[in-house]
């Protein structure tokens, strides 16, 4: 049924033009309204007419019952879903939402054609369509708006086969407008028309019957066809236009999937919308790393198009599917390097984290980086390496000069260009002999192999100091080895940072701003020092509990904070049944606050939660790189399939189950995933526990774990 409100509110736009130049009285404003109401659905009554007979009821049955896991889990829907016939030989696009559960059977309803069988012939995966087969000819196919033509305030009207039965019937509409372009980084447009998941692969159209896109759930960050599907009841609405369909249709006619193309680079930490396009990682094996292009390099243009923040890079980048071509242009140094038609991969060399076996020395302005512990059955273990030596210098063992460097977050950069098992060579200044030597060892891989016992000197307690200048080469060739810019997190301390006037907030704090909505309570030791970096402990609540379990919390997490040099914060969901993806901005925007007030070690901030804080701890883990190194999750599984490990970009994963735990399978499911990815990982099932926290053993290996989040 149409909204007749939001007609009378649109209809003036198309009686315009007809419209006297006079304004009515009262007594005729009525009337009017009417009149406007009848021509303007009539209008959209002719809309979907011309667009109904393209429309299709699809069904499927068998395959899996529910989709995902924990609070991600997605029971199946019972009814009908829609498609589009976008080829006269039985070609129809529709979401991959629909076909998650990996139907058996899928039958097909096509008005005045019947029912017929279909088969999936190929998925987009990077813009969650498939494309389905029957076996009729001479459907027929709608007209598509061109991309161009599509503009903010333009009418947009959402079609489904769900509710009624006939297909010869008129599909189902709501009524809405073209809300946004360029959505989801350039490859959708959105609507504020309703839309949810049973009109999921049906068509938004115009008020000519022309069809502007196809309905999908679709989500900025995250990945998967149940991605974006927390949006459906939000108001908005995500479309692919139709346009961009027809393009790379012929591709998907030959029965091959379509995955997005990486050039394989990561930006530099900060601000998508305010920090330049710098590069702060290029993964090893990529199209990047073999077309030239390098860690520091500067990005001016893509396919001709100049960028100057890091968004408008991820917008030319992001709609690109695998076996296209970009063309990029950098500034390195005072030179301008073109790289012309660059082959884009469909997936990237998953990397082992490379692995020396340290645990450095924190917040030491003095050149290198010194040793406070040596991890057992590690390469600096077995290469003789002793707690209190430093480290000066590094390069490759072929390298004919080692390079200097300044402390450990440009050790642990350079380390992570490094592939593991290539032998380096080290300059080392021992602790007792006050000798400097060189030894070489091979990188090995990241383990699980934590400290039995920490030391409690982990600082040098200088975090404020400016660094002081790693010792140069005097003269001949540098060595091969390239020198990854620093990647400092957000808002750290500036070097000319000074110690505030006033003393940090410390204790129990509650904030909540009623401006922008968002609250969280957190946890500051009393004796916080800011010349010592702190490691910041993101808890999320479990749903139902927020700010209700400070207390409770603290209870067991005080003490430890005081310790290990911790602090804890711990947002405030605003929707009583659990967290959303949506959420995660406002859970960014608290970690910034706390990081702008306090010293913040971005070596160790983690997202920590139990069953649906869990599974937000690992949202934010995946999408949140540049500001989580590690995910503490209990009980919990990701919502989404895992990503890649990153050089650089480190990010462990501590992951616990009870052994009683309804969700046991779906977290034994996932562990050997997360694995494939090469993320650092360590898993303990708890013998006897349901969905309990984890008992003392337990939490003293989460306590080991996170105070060893920057090891080397």
């Amino acid at each position: 049924m149409m909204n007749r409100g939001r007609i009378v509110t649109w209809g003036v736009c198309l009686l315009a033009l007809t419209m006297p130049t006079w304004f009515p009285t009262s007594a005729m404003a009525q009337p009017m309204a009417d009149a406007l109401n009848d021509a303007n659905e009539t209008v959209i009554k002719s809309a979907v007419m011309i667009a109904a007979p393209s429309v299709v009821k699809i069904e499927t049955s068998g395959g899996a019952e529910v989709i995902g896991s924990g609070r991600s889990m997605i029971r199946k829907g019972i009814g009908p879903t829609t498609g589009l016939i976008v080829d006269a030989d039985g070609f129809i696009i529709t979401s991959a939402f629909n076909f998650v559960n990996k139907p058996t059977d899928i039958i097909v309803t096509i008005p005045g054609k019947g029912r017929h069988v279909a088969k999936v012939v190929a998925t987009d995966r990077t813009r969650l369509l498939t494309l389905l087969k029957v076996e009729v000819k001479g459907l027929p196919v709608p007209k598509a708006i061109p991309l161009k033509e599509i503009q903010i305030g333009q009418w947009s009207i959402a079609l489904g086969r769900t509710l009624d039965p006939n297909v010869d019937h008129p599909p189902s509409q709501s009524v809405g407008i073209i809300s946004a372009l360029g959505r989801i980084w350039g490859k959708a447009i959105q609507t504020d028309a309703k839309v949810s998941p049973v009109n999921y692969g049906g068509p938004i159209i115009g008020v000519d019957g022309r069809v502007q896109g196809v309905l999908v759930p679709a989500s900025p960050q995250g990945e998967g066809e149940t991605a974006g599907v927390e949006w459906y009841d939000s108001g908005i609405g995500f479309a692919i236009p139709l346009d961009d369909v027809f393009r790379v249709l012929p591709r998907l006619k030959t029965g091959k999937d379509l995955r997005a193309g990486l050039l394989g680079i990561s930006q530099a930490a900060g601000n998508q919308y305010a920090d330049l396009p710098k590069i702060g990682l290029v993964t090893p094996g990529s199209a990047a790393e073999k077309a030239g292009i390098q860690p520091g390099d500067l990005i001016l243009s893509v396919d001709g198009k100049p960028v100057v923040n890091q968004a408008q890079v991820l917008h030319q980048l992001r709609p690109k599917y695998e076996g296209d071509v970009v063309s990029v242009k950098v500034k390195r140094g005072d030179k301008e390097l073109d790289f012309p038609q660059i082959p884009l991969a469909g997936s990237l060399q998953v990397q082992p984290t490379p692995y020396l076996g340290i645990l450095p020395m924190r917040d030491d302005p003095e050149p290198g980086v010194g040793i406070r512990q040596v991890l057992p059955k590690s390469p600096a273990e077995q290469a003789g390496l002793k707690m209190g030596d430093r480290i000066l210098k590094i390069a490759p063992a072929t390298a004919m000069q080692l390079r200097g460097f300044n402390g450990r977050d440009q050790f642990s950069q350079l380390v992570s260009t490094l592939p593991a098992g290539l032998e380096v060579k080290l300059e080392v200044k021992r602790a007792e002999s006050k000798k400097t030597e060189t030894i070489t060892l091979r990188l090995g891989a990241m383990t699980d192999e934590l400290p039995a016992k920490l030391e409690e000197n982990s600082t040098a307690k200088k975090a404020l100091e400016k660094p002081k200048p790693a010792p140069q080469p005097m003269g001949g060739p540098r060595p091969p080895m390239p020198m990854p810019m620093p990647m400092p997190m957000k808002d750290e301390p500036k070097e000319d940072a000074k110690k505030p006037a006033a003393k940090p907030e410390t204790g129990l704090i509650r904030r909540n701003d009623p401006v922008v909505d968002r609250s969280y309570w957190m946890y500051v030791p009393p004796t916080y020092d800011p010349n010592i970096s702190y490691g910041l402990v993101v808890w999320l609540h479990i749903p139902g509990q927020g700010g209700k379990d400070a207390d409770t919390v603290l209870n067991v997490w005080d003490q430890i904070c005081q310790k290990y040099h911790l602090i804890m914060v711990a947002p405030l969901s605003k929707n009583a049944d659990g967290w959303l993806g949506s959420e995660m901005d406002d859970i960014l925007a608290t970690v910034q606050e706390v990081r702008k007030q306090y010293t913040i070690d971005p070596e160790r901030v983690i997202a920590h939660g139990m069953g649906g804080g869990g599974q937000m701890a690992f949202y934010l883990g995946f999408n949140a790189r540049e500001q989580f190194r590690g995910v503490a999750a209990i009980g919990a599984v990701p919502s989404s399939p895992p990503k890649d490990n990153l050089p650089g970009r480190r990010l462990s994963i501590f992951l616990t189950v009870g052994e009683k735990d309804p969700l046991r399978p779906e977290v034994l499911e996932a562990k050997p995933k997360l694995l494939e990815k090469q993320l650092p990982l360590l898993f303990r099932e708890l013998p006897g526990m349901g969905k309990e926290y984890v008992d003392a053993p337990t939490f003293d290996e989460l306590i080991r774990w996170i105070d060893s989040l920057d090891r080397i």
